[in-house]
């Protein structure tokens, strides 16, 4: 009886919750939803077996993490090249011509939030991720629970992932404001901030009480489930539950796009939540696979931002920084002032020939704005306010760190000491970052104060630290000082792509990198190639071609990649690769867990093989995991896989399996 009554009212509170974030259409008044809410949370705890993981109650929160898992995307979240006005928007529209057409469009508001992937397998809502860098995330599951505009069962066996955009709605964010002034409290920024923010929180219960919703926008397998266009699986999408956003238009010419852009211009402020721009998309799928993918963005969508807000404030100095690359950056010490919802006091001033065409001086009144509405920059400065003679802006001749002479290559100056202090710095944070070997515990004071005290000089110095050198260092105690060695032995069986970014190898991304890597399977490979060798590759052109082999005509660069390879860091492509195999394992589609110690494999290396053979990992068990691969030392995991009746193999049963 107790059974049948939490999945009744399992049932009940899913419906009413999405009638009424959703279809903003509630059929039960508030009184009566806390009831049964209630009442379903006192079955939960009186009978605990009884409670799923994608329980209504679990929109409460209520579940503190020690960190975020890394998740690494199937299918790369990549961002959208930008139309800035009309005539890129027909140029666009000439590129898709050429190979469809017919092709249509579909408009959407491009939503000003965090970019997030949903994971559903058996109607199950299983796993959500940042989108990170676009290839790694952060699982965030837990937290996006507590988001009731997601649904955490649908009415699809098959596997479904769906892609959206976090928000914190204008109302939700005043009204947060609003207390954290009253309790003294440093206000939000802007409410995407507060989205990223809260999305963030180790503590579920925190996120729940934040008031975030979530627009869907896509479905990246949409053409595996069957759909012929964007719009039909947005559609599904709708029926399934999820939170599409109405005002969407499916455009049959350039001119239609353009009138809807306009028109949502002038409309932007109005809705309830914030808006940074248009997305324009091809509608039909097959032309989207026949268009494909840049390597950094698709070619068959596109963004329109609009234009950046503008401010004036008072330029007060100009200072310079060098980056890893040596490249000497002019900068803005401004007085502070808000923009497009942050405080800014430091600002780009690009090269000494966008100073000097635009005349900016110290003390002079300026305008600034955030290009891209993310990176602050001096745009000009307002002349008829200069009330005195002011002193015409000179370029530094020598670097304000090491003081050698700068040497100018077309509009930028270059610090060409490779032992320069800020260049060493810059580097070292560059490796270590996310996006390159992600070394977790490395941060720029860390790095800093490895360097200050001479254990690290270079990259590769960071894999001789040993515990007994950082012990005594300040803020270096046993568990933090054991975690960072841990994460530094780690980083050495990242693929190739990751090491290449971390190189700092002039013009090469991380895209790129992975390019690269793809291409040429090991670094030997790579280090021998001509620039012949790089002309069959599409997305690698003449300039990051000259780069790379000029990269690797560099003694002290030899050196230091064969330093790399004594110290056993990777150096092979370890990405997973797609066979008829895939389809033939036993674990194809398959949701499996891996806990314990294993001994033939590290766990990293069981995942990436599990993952290349089409299976689902997820880092918690419920009824809908399919194995549990145990380890030595295994615990709760293996004791609630055997309760709910889940298969448990050893690791010698996975390899032979395998």
């Amino acid at each position: 009886m107790s059974k049948q009554r939490v999945q009744q009212l399992t049932e009940l509170l899913n419906q009413y919750n999405q009638e009424y974030y959703v279809l903003d259409n509630p059929t039960v008044d508030d009184q009566e939803y806390d009831r049964l809410m209630q009442e379903l949370i006192e079955l939960e705890t009186q009978y605990p077996e009884l409670k799923t993981e994608n329980s209504p109650t679990v929109r409460i929160g209520g579940i503190v993490l020690e960190g975020f898992q890394k998740v690494e995307h199937t299918i790369p979240m990549l961002s959208l090249g930008n139309a800035f006005n009309e005539g890129d928007f027909r140029d666009f529209d000439a590129r898709i011509k050429k190979i469809a057409p017919h092709a249509t469009y579909v408009c959407e508001l491009k939503i000003d939030g965090l970019a997030v992937s949903l994971h559903y397998g058996n109607g199950e809502f299983i796993k959500g991720a940042t989108r990170g860098d676009g290839v790694i995330g952060e699982d965030i599951t837990q937290n996006l629970k507590t988001i009731k505009t997601i649904p955490l069962q649908i009415k699809m066996q098959q596997s479904l992932e769906v892609r959206g955009e976090v928000y914190m709605p204008k109302a939700v964010f005043n009204s947060i404001n609003d207390q954290r002034q009253k309790n003294g409290e440093e206000l939000f920024a802007n409410p995407r901030n507060a989205a990223a923010g809260s999305l963030r929180q180790l503590d579920s219960k925190i996120a729940a009480k934040r008031g975030l919703a979530m627009f869907s926008y896509g479905a990246p397998n949409g053409e595996e489930l069957g759909y012929l266009t964007h719009e039909e699986s947005l559609q599904k999408m709708v029926e399934l539950g999820f939170n599409v956003n109405p005002h969407r238009q499916v455009c049959q010419s350039i001119d239609e796009v353009l009138a809807y852009i306009e028109n949502w211009t002038q409309k932007r402020f109005e809705l309830p939540y914030e808006i940074d721009g248009i997305v324009i998309k091809v509608n039909e799928l097959e032309t989207q696979k026949q268009l494909g993918n840049t390597v950094k963005s698709p070619r068959w969508a596109i963004a329109y931002k609009f234009p950046a807000e503008k401010v004036e404030t008072i330029l007060k100095d100009i200072t310079f920084t060098v980056g890893r690359t040596g490249m000497v950056t002019p900068n803005a010490v401004l007085e502070p002032v808000r923009v497009a919802g942050t405080k800014v006091s430091r600002a780009t001033l690009h090269n000494e020939d966008y100073v000097k065409e635009r005349d900016i001086r110290i003390a002079d009144r300026v305008v600034i704005r955030k290009a891209g509405e993310i990176i602050p920059e001096v745009v000009e400065a307002v002349i008829e306010a200069r009330s005195t003679e002011l002193d015409p802006f000179e370029m530094i001749k020598n670097c304000p760190k090491c003081n050698s002479e700068l040497v100018r290559e077309q509009v930028d100056y270059y610090c060409l000491n490779i032992d320069c202090p800020a260049r060493i710095l810059e580097s070292l944070c560059h490796f270590v970052s996310r996006n390159a070997m992600n070394i977790d515990g490395l941060g720029t004071k860390v790095i800093e104060q490895l360097y200050e005290v001479g254990l690290i000089q270079n990259v590769a110095d960071i894999y001789k630290l040993e515990k007994e050198q950082l012990l005594p260092l300040e803020r270096m105690g046993e568990k933090k000082v054991s975690n960072l060695l841990a994460a530094i032995e780690n980083s050495k069986q990242n693929s190739l792509d990751k090491l290449l970014f971390g190189l700092g190898i002039r013009h090469v991304g991380s895209k790129t990198a992975k390019v690269l890597a793809s291409q040429f399977k090991e670094l030997d490979q790579l280090k021998e190639a001509k620039l012949e060798d790089f002309t069959q590759i599409d997305e690698i052109g003449t300039v990051i071609a000259n780069s790379v082999v000029h990269y690797f005509l560099q003694p002290a660069n030899l050196e230091l990649i064969q330093n790399l390879k004594d110290l056993e860091v990777n150096m092979k492509d370890l990405t997973p690769q797609s066979t008829q195999e895939t389809f033939n394992s036993t674990f194809y589609e398959k949701t499996v867990v891996l806990t314990g110690t294993l001994h033939e494999l590290t766990r990293k290396e069981a995942g990436a093989l599990l993952e290349s053979l089409g299976a689902k990992l997820t880092g918690s068990i419920s009824k809908n995991t399919d194995y549990l691969i145990a380890g030595e030392k295994s615990g709760s995991k293996l004791q609630k896989a055997q309760a709910l009746g889940v298969t448990v193999l050893t690791e010698a049963e996975f390899l032979a399996k395998v």
